[in-house]
């Protein structure tokens, strides 16, 4: 992830990643989600659960940590189409090898720098 403006070192606690590759099998976009921060006000209040809900609910939600469409690739949509994909497919990858599935998504948007409309566009 060199062209991420947050960098990468290395995951902690239960993680995914993705690497998503054009039919030509050209990198295209890499994406990692992690364990979801254990508090965040703003999520909890939005889901409405109490402090125990959150302790027994948290590990099925995932945070998406890092999300890269690779500087090269000028394709229109390809953001919004891979984030709706892996949200398709992660509960199941994640049970896989977990042992439990996510039923939530969430992430962070840097306003500042960036708008979120591929989210958006995406139905997160």
């Amino acid at each position: 992830m060199q062209y991420h403006y947050l960098d990468f070192e290395r995951t902690a606690g239960e993680n995914m990643k993705y690497i998503v590759r054009s039919k030509d099998d050209v990198i295209v976009a890499c994406l990692l989600f992690g364990s979801a921060a254990w508090s965040c006000r703003g999520r909890d209040a939005y889901i409405g659960w109490n402090r125990e809900q959150r302790i027994a609910k948290l590990p099925m939600l995932a945070n998406n940590t890092r999300f890269l469409v690779v500087p090269w690739c000028k394709s229109a949509n390809l953001a919004s189409h891979v984030l709706s994909l892996v949200a398709h497919r992660i509960s199941a990858d994640w049970e896989a090898k977990y042992g439990h599935p996510i039923l939530v998504l969430e992430t962070f948007v840097e306003f500042g720098r960036f708008r979120g409309t591929c989210y958006l566009a995406a139905n997160w």
